[in-house]
């Protein structure tokens, strides 16, 4: 059996997790990002009329998925690789080993957690045995538009002042693949979309300064473990200001948030035609009657 690549330093990522939970004051944890995830988490479950029961936030950063999942009544359990303990139940648990029984849980849901999992489809697949049928998955990651100008700037000031390029952001994945994951793991109507947030700050300093209050910092096993040169820095914030900044020179951060959302399968739900089934043709439909022998078009 194949190992998968082992990208994220995942014990690094705890570490700096536990160092943005412990932030406090005017230069607190960021957690913009969590806030505006868990608001839709919000939106997307109030359209949703089944009854969840047992419920797994599986290692959203703080409790913000689970005020959003305890408000529906479901029992839940945050699992994380590190959890605080702020109440309620909680399970010491990796993401990518999950210590649920098959077909045990209505609910699963994961709020900016899951893009730095080494097994992504690993633990698709768990999520999906975990769940009983007709259970429901809602997941949002960090998408792979995310931080564009930010890995645009240091490959060129690297370029320039060092010579070389080092992996500083992570590469995150595209919504399309991530739809054809969970079609992989076996989810039945999965879908897969993205939601764009653009951030401005008065400096580049300013948004890496936000991305450490969140424990969001590199965490690339490949990343380069010499401190960053102060030239490097300079150099950074210079090509940032020059091309990701407005009118005002203020500078903007893309972020993409990629929400997956599947259902463990159960014959109650929509099922696909069969191939062939089609009674209508889509000419008819279109009112294209161009294959017909009747149907020539005027000239």
């Amino acid at each position: 059996m194949a190992t998968a690549p082992q990208l994220f330093d995942r014990r690094l990522l705890d570490l700096r997790r536990r160092r943005a939970a412990r932030q406090t004051g005017t230069h607190g944890t960021a957690d913009f990002l969590l806030a505006r995830a868990a608001d839709d988490l919000e939106s997307r479950l109030s359209v949703v009329t089944r009854r969840f029961e047992r419920a797994v936030d599986l290692g959203t950063p703080g409790d913000h998925a689970r005020r959003v999942i305890a408000a529906r009544g479901a029992l839940t359990v945050h699992a994380a690789h590190h959890v605080v303990r702020d109440g309620g139940l909680q399970v010491l648990a990796d993401e990518e080993a999950l210590p649920f029984a098959d077909g045990s849980l209505d609910l699963v849901v994961s709020l900016l957690s899951l893009q730095f999992v080494n097994d992504l489809p690993g633990t698709l697949a768990q999520v999906r045995r975990a769940l009983k049928p007709d259970g429901l998955f809602l997941a949002a990651l960090i998408g792979g538009d995310t931080l564009t100008e930010l890995r645009e700037a240091f490959a060129e000031a690297e370029s320039v002042v060092e010579g070389g390029v080092s992996p500083r952001v992570a590469p995150f994945v595209d919504v399309r693949s991530l739809g054809g994951l969970l079609q992989r793991a076996g989810f039945a109507l999965p879908v897969a979309d993205s939601d764009r947030l653009t951030v401005r700050y008065d400096s580049a300093y300013d948004l890496m300064r936000d991305l450490r209050r969140m424990g969001a910092t590199n965490v690339l096993r490949e990343r380069r473990r010499a401190p960053l040169r102060r030239e490097t820095l300079a150099q950074v914030l210079q090509v940032y200001s020059d091309n990701f900044s407005d009118s005002d020179r203020r500078v903007h951060a893309t972020f993409e948030i990629v929400w997956l959302s599947g259902w463990a399968p159960h014959a109650s739900q929509q099922q696909p035609l069969k191939p062939g089934s089609a009674t209508v043709r889509l000419a008819d439909v279109l009112g294209d009657r161009s294959g017909d022998p009747g149907g020539r078009r005027g000239s």
